[in-house]
């Protein structure tokens, strides 16, 4: 069985720092994309970044420039750094994986972490 597992979430100051981690647990043998959302209070669930097996990012307006996403292949992990946070970035932030394939293989379509919470306040 495959999972997500998140970390990094907390308090944080404004224009301060966070970085999130997602380790994808189990026999992974490959995964096509992981990515990150959030959802606020009161708003819908939304794309923040996400990365190709190879590299590719998306990244959304809104974090451009502050977010930077990465991923180590090798250790099935995706990172969010943070950077000059706004209090508008509080929110749950999940991570997502697609196509993902066991070494028993299995394979999943879509996984999504548990979520980890990220606030941004003086």
């Amino acid at each position: 069985q495959v999972q997500l597992v998140e970390s990094g979430g907390g308090l944080v100051q404004p224009g301060g720092s966070l970085r999130l981690s997602c380790a994808a647990s189990g026999s992974v043998f490959s995964i096509n994309a992981m990515g990150w959302y959030r959802q606020a209070p009161g708003k819908e669930r939304e794309l923040v970044a996400r990365i190709t097996s190879d590299g590719m990012t998306k990244t959304a307006d809104s974090v451009k420039g502050r977010f930077t996403i990465s991923r180590d292949n090798v250790k099935n992990t995706v990172y969010l750094q943070m950077t000059s946070l706004k209090p508008e970035d509080t929110a749950v932030y999940y991570c997502n994986a697609d196509r993902i394939f066991t070494t028993q293989g299995y394979r999943y379509l879509e996984l999504w972490g548990q979520g980890t919470l990220v606030t941004v306040s003086s």
